[in-house]
């Protein structure tokens, strides 16, 4: 290894850290020789502070197989503590058979940088011209600093909601300082339009069968702080907020009390919701504390009935499920399994199992967790709680199905990193998504042919319910088996029916025919004819003053 400049990086909660080091290396791991200049042993300059990362260069590079870091001096009133990153220059050994069969390549061709915002618009244009029957840019809204929220629809009829055809979403970039998931939706952008061109089937099915909405990089204004660092001097917390302070990853409303609350006080057998719980006005008001970022993504979510999604987080490699928050307020972490739990285990599961490195056992845990033992997945109130979560948000107030998918140990790798990055998840974003075609579809229409929006869709053992969209067309996620379904709206008689889902790829369809009811029949007939029905009290005035009338001709 050819070192070329060690980075003394480390973040702790007391006031610890190296002011001051030496660097030695080896090439069997018994000889040493310390890094010299030109007075003698070289000293690194460390840390003054324990937020701030320090970058040094080696006066000369210098290839070897070991390194070691010596602390010279450290802060009076702490201890040694010390993260140290090294970033080196591969040399590979021509005759090393092991190196060469292990070594990642890719053969995409693909722009593996990093973008700042407007190459990240000028590549999306670029896709778009080169994929304009197939593609479309629009953006949900505007940063704290009024940088627009790019995304791009991939569909064979943009800008449309075909009716019977599942919305997908990815997002990426809440966390502004997590630039992996933001180039990583980039190139899945790039590379869903050149295997398009080319005639990949299951790229043109997908893309035919699915309308898909990429949004790269949900906190502008914080990825361009967190980019003035780069992938050397960035730290944990360098662009993680939007420009205004808020954490976008807990910014939704917590609508789990709401839901429990509700369920506590439960009495007799009218239900509590179960779905689509309004937000509370608070939320709403101009005075609360929600960022334009978040407030743009739940407009969006309202607008367009999605299914599934994914927002992809760094600093970790795990998929996590909702819940997202316990429900015992006194704990930190406990599961808290959603009704739909053995959906969600599927969907992450789906994701880590086709990783590269999630279900990997001989990888090493990024920090302190190991999560094999669940096969690259956790329930996200088990790892640690988190209120007014997307995905708690996105479960309880729309039909869309979130999880959060935590793409890599390191927030900010190198350039250099991103095609190996590319390769360990390319296969998982693609099977995710096509995710979205499992379970149940169909539509709820009336006798006239005519799609009933807003009706219910519920499927009995299971207490969480989605609704059809202005089409009457819904999407109900399953894993395979037999359920019972029935659909319900106001107005109408409900309507139940068997449901099978299979095993193979592609949702089961379930269509329901829905007839008014004998009141909703005698309110639309009085309406048509601009009558009224009479009051009973109001006819028999009527019929006294008749009699009257006859007695006295």
């Amino acid at each position: 290894m050819q070192v070329c400049a060690p980075n003394g990086i480390f973040f702790s909660l007391r006031s610890d850290w190296v002011t001051s080091y030496k660097v030695l290396v080896s090439n069997d791991s018994h000889t040493w020789v310390t890094v010299k200049n030109a007075s003698g042993d070289m000293i690194f300059e460390g840390n003054s502070e324990k937020e701030t990362p320090v970058l040094n260069e080696l006066p000369v590079p210098m290839v070897a197989r070991y390194i070691r870091i010596n602390p010279q001096s450290w802060f009076d009133s702490g201890s040694i503590c010390m993260r140290m990153e090294v970033l080196g220059c591969p040399l590979p050994d021509p005759n090393n058979y092991y190196h060469r069969r292990n070594e990642m390549t890719t053969t995409d061709d693909l722009d593996f940088k990093h973008h700042s915002y407007k190459e990240m618009r000028q590549l999306m244009k670029a896709v778009n011209e080169m994929c304009p029957n197939v593609t479309r840019i629009y953006n949900i809204g505007k940063s704290h600093q009024g940088l627009k929220l790019y995304a791009v629809e991939v569909s064979d009829h943009p800008g449309e909601h075909e009716a019977g055809e599942p919305e997908f979403h990815y997002i990426a970039g809440a966390h502004g300082n997590e630039v992996l998931g933001r180039e990583l939706l980039l190139l899945l952008v790039q590379f869903l339009c050149q295997e398009y061109l080319v005639g990949n089937a299951r790229i043109v099915r997908l893309v035919e069968e699915t309308r898909i909405h990429i949004l790269p990089s949900l906190n502008p204004d914080g990825y361009e702080k967190a980019c003035e660092g780069g992938s050397e001097l960035g730290g944990w917390s360098l662009g993680r907020w939007t420009h205004d302070g808020i954490d976008i990853n807990n910014n939704f409303p917590d609508l789990n009390t709401l839901l429990w609350e509700a369920e506590d006080r439960q009495h007799g057998p009218r239900k509590a919701p179960n779905h689509y719980i309004p937000i509370p006005e608070w939320f709403l008001s101009e005075n609360a504390t929600v960022a334009a970022e978040t407030r743009a993504v739940i407009a969006w979510m309202e607008k367009i009935p999605f299914v599934l999604g994914g927002n992809l987080q760094g600093g970790e490699l795990v998929v996590a499920y909702p819940f997202d928050m316990v429900r015992s307020p006194q704990k930190t972490q406990e599961p808290s399994p959603t009704p739909d739990e053995h959906v969600f285990r599927w969907l992450a599961y789906s994701y880590a199992s086709t990783h590269r490195l999630l279900t990997d056992a001989r990888r090493r845990v990024c920090h302190t967790e190991d999560f094999q033992k669940e096969d690259g997945t956790v329930n996200g109130a088990s790892w640690h709680t988190v209120a007014g979560s997307l995905n708690d948000f996105s479960y309880l107030h729309t039909n869309c199905f979130e999880l959060s998918i935590y793409v890599g140990c390191d927030k900010y790798p190198h350039e250099s990193e991103l095609p190996e990055e590319w390769e360990n998840n390319r296969e998982s974003l693609i099977v995710f998504m096509e995710q979205v075609h499992r379970g149940i579809k169909g539509l709820v229409r009336d006798l006239h042919g005519k799609g009933i929006p807003n009706a219910v869709v519920s499927v009995e053992g299971i207490n969480h319910d989605v609704r059809t969209a202005s089409d009457g067309d819904y999407w109900r996620l399953l894993n395979p088996g037999e359920y019972v379904v029935t659909a319900t709206a106001e107005g109408f008689t409900s309507s139940t029916k068997n449901c099978m889902v299979g095993y193979d790829m592609g949702a089961a369809r379930c269509d329901f025919t829905l007839s008014k009811t004998n009141l909703a029949r005698i309110r639309e007939i009085m309406a048509k004819f601009g009558r009224q029905p009479a009051s009973l009290p109001a006819r028999r005035r009527k019929l006294r003053g008749r009699r009257r009338r006859r007695q006295r001709g």
